[in-house]
């Protein structure tokens, strides 16, 4: 019996010097293992820059608790934007720059194998719907070639405290967090992959601005409130209000972009308008407007500017957008452009214009538009105007056949009376 019991006390110290051999020997090991890949590239059947074809961003949105993601491909010998309907992407020295940023990235330095950390270093997936952190979430980023197959795919978390270039890391399913020496930061801003300057305007190329506020009348199928505004340059009503618009249209910005019905793009690089139910709703869901006569008309005014050159810009203000936009891009507004040339010279280039505008509605920020039509922006605490319902005029829902536009600045005329019944 006591030779049973001095065996189980061995056993039993045995086991004792195991454990703390075991707590003693774990940090060691434990640190070997964090660091085992330190050096290691993070893409390494990476190696040509050239084979990218898509490039997918999702920035996360932590006022509005949304990922919002942004996708360009290579598609027919161009770059477009998938994700916002094809839309033409420009900024290709963008996707070049990030594409070079992750060959040959090294894993410089392990920080955490802990999915606890991953909050603090700010490397939580933007599209980890099971995670219920509203922060700390990364930017992820995938580059593919033209079959899909991915190339190179990550988070990007905070960059380093004090420690310029260097930036925290993961891998997309593991757990361990990398300090990496990189400059990679695609952005998910529509605004920032595509032509900035949307129209090429500047300042001392204005000659002339005419800024047009009316409501429209359903009931009398005519404009009311009507105010013209007309800022000539050298002028005395080239005041402070002229330089601000006119500065303002050098600086616009487009914010988005929706595509036109294709057989409404079509009839704006003609010149002709057939007044048909699927151009009449898409205009009509955007604030845009047909007369019987062929005149386009705005909910929100217009503002039309003539260069130096005799090239003519249309500016009609539509809708708010609403179509799934945050909060903070509640006041972003639709804007119809069309371009015409009073000089001969010059139509080659506005045809140029008109054809590139023709696809799309453009969006521009509620801070845009408050500085290009300031009088409609100052009318919004005014009772609302009357809007166009779906019969406006009655006679737009019935007409097919086309209607040739007329010259810009023509006053849209009343709607003609409806024949008499029988």
């Amino acid at each position: 019996m006591k030779s049973e019991l001095a065996k189980t006390a061995l056993y039993a110290a045995g086991a004792v010097a195991l454990v703390a051999g075991a707590s003693y020997v774990e940090p060691d090991a434990y640190k070997a293992e964090i660091f085992s890949d330190t050096g290691q590239e993070l893409f390494p059947a990476f190696r040509d820059v050239n084979t990218v074809k898509a490039i997918e961003v999702v920035d996360y949105d932590e006022a509005e608790a949304a990922a919002r993601p942004l996708k360009v491909e290579f598609r027919k010998n161009r770059w477009v934007l998938t994700s916002h309907s094809d839309y033409p992407a420009e900024a290709r020295d963008r996707l070049a720059k990030t594409a070079a940023a992750l060959v040959d990235l090294k894993k410089d330095s392990a920080v955490s194998d802990r999915w606890e950390d991953h909050g603090n270093y700010g490397v939580i997936d933007p599209l980890d719907a099971k995670n219920p952190s509203l922060t700390g979430r990364g930017k992820r980023v995938a580059l593919r070639d033209a079959t899909g197959v991915t190339l190179a795919e990550l988070i990007l978390g905070k960059p380093l405290k004090d420690k310029a270039g260097l930036r925290y890391v993961r891998l997309p399913g593991q757990k361990r967090t990398y300090s990496v020496k990189t400059d990679a930061d695609p952005s998910a801003r529509f605004e920032d992959w595509v032509e900035a300057d949307l129209l090429k305007l500047r300042y001392d190329d204005i000659m002339r601005m005419t800024l047009n506020s009316y409501q429209i009348d359903e009931a009398m199928g005519r404009l009311a409130n009507q105010r013209r505004l007309q800022m000539v340059k050298d002028k005395e009503n080239w005041d402070a209000t002229a330089k601000s618009i006119a500065y303002a249209l050098g600086s616009l910005r487009v914010a988005g972009a929706r595509p036109k019905p294709p057989m409404l793009a079509q009839q704006l690089r003609e010149g002709q308008l057939a007044l048909t139910m699927d151009v009449v709703m898409s205009l009509r869901q955007r604030g845009f407007f047909i007369t019987p006569f062929g005149q386009l008309l705005a909910n929100e005014g217009e503002l039309t500017v003539e260069t130096v050159k005799g090239v003519l810009y249309t500016l009609r203000f539509g809708e708010v957008v609403s179509d799934g936009i945050s909060t903070k891009q509640r006041e972003n507004r639709y804007v119809f452009i069309t371009v015409a040339s009073r000089n001969p010279e010059n139509e080659a280039l506005a045809k140029a214009m008109q054809n590139k505008f023709a696809d799309w509605y453009y969006v521009i920020s509620g801070a845009d538009f408050a500085k290009l039509h300031p009088q409609s922006a100052a009318a919004k605490g005014e009772p609302p105007a009357p809007r166009l319902p779906p019969g406006f005029p009655p006679s737009v829902m019935r007409q097919q056949g086309p209607g040739s536009l007329p010259p810009e600045g023509v006053p849209p005329q009343p709607a003609p009376p409806p024949p008499p019944q029988r």
